[in-house]
């Protein structure tokens, strides 16, 4: 199974009978999943098929689904109130009697909120059934291509997050090969802090200090964190060559990834050391923010 983004685009038209619609699907990156609908009036009952079918096929993601639907030769009759204008007639003349005012025009009275109503033409029940069925078809479609999409986007994300994988790798093997990190060194530079501190003082018991020289050298070993961060690197690649949705399992993966490396730089006393851990945190970092677009 293919890695899948989260983030895609796509659309679908039909026509059933009078009706032409159309489809927008838009996919974003979320925690979970969550279908957000936007029907024209009349069209409420394909919110349940829609949320099924989106549920079956996607994991991850917030979509926003919008339909769009255009009726041919639907001219709306206009038709007058008859009460609403008999009873504006009535206070109209009401009025006449109490105030000096010019009569109302024709096109004053039509004017009026409530006067004039349009009225849609009459559906049929058939047509309209078979509208809502091809329109959910054409959900069907539009879902298949955002489908698609997503994994087209989740094979690059994959390859880049592989070639995220050899950069840590590689920058791993660069700091246990570092000089700085081998016990003759770490041995030196303590051998050369504590002649220091002998020098300066009488007061300093040599034993005492070869003893914490040693337990400070034992906690500078970064192989503990070396080795824990060649097994994140095993695991992200046998998650994502497997694929599906692995999104959440490789974000927790890449904070593990921080730590280690955060661990590593924290216990460096030399410099190249820290450089290469700075690089791999960066590395790290970016690893991160791409797993956040994956499903």
């Amino acid at each position: 199974m293919a890695l899948s983004s989260m983030t895609g685009f796509a659309r679908s038209h039909g026509a059933s009978g009078p009706y032409a619609f159309e489809w927008e699907l838009k996919s974003v990156n979320a925690k979970g999943f969550d279908l957000r609908l936007r029907l024209p009036p009349g069209w409420d009952e394909l919110e349940t098929i829609a949320k099924k079918r989106a549920g079956e096929v996607l994991s991850r993601g917030t979509v926003y689904a919008n339909l769009s639907v255009k009726r041919a030769n639907a001219v709306a009759a206009v038709r007058i109130n008859e009460d609403v204008l008999a009873a504006i007639v009535k206070v109209a003349g009401t009025l006449a009697g109490k105030i000096d005012a010019v009569a109302p025009s024709i096109d004053g009275l039509l004017g009026l909120k409530g006067v004039i109503e349009l009225v849609e033409p009459d559906s049929d029940e058939a047509e309209d059934k078979a509208a809502r069925e091809a329109a959910a078809a054409a959900f069907d479609q539009a879902l298949s291509h955002l489908v698609e999409m997503r994994r087209r986007e989740g094979v690059t994300l994959g390859q880049v997050l592989m070639q995220r994988m050899d950069e840590i790798e590689r920058l791993a093997r660069k700091a246990e090969a570092a000089p700085g990190r081998k016990p003759e060194a770490i041995r030196a530079r303590l051998a050369e802090q504590v002649a220091a501190l002998l020098q300066t003082s009488e007061r300093f018991d040599a034993d005492r200090l070869n003893q914490e020289a040693i337990l400070i050298a034992s906690k500078a070993d970064i192989r503990e964190e070396l080795d824990r961060i060649a097994s994140h690197v095993a695991q992200a690649r046998e998650m994502i060559g497997k694929g599906g949705p692995v999104g959440r399992r490789l974000d927790f993966l890449a904070q593990e990834f921080n730590r280690e490396v955060n661990t590593c730089c924290s216990k460096s006393n030399d410099l190249e050391l820290t450089q290469t851990g700075l690089e791999m945190k960066n590395v790290v970092e970016q690893f991160r923010e791409q797993v956040q677009n994956l499903e």
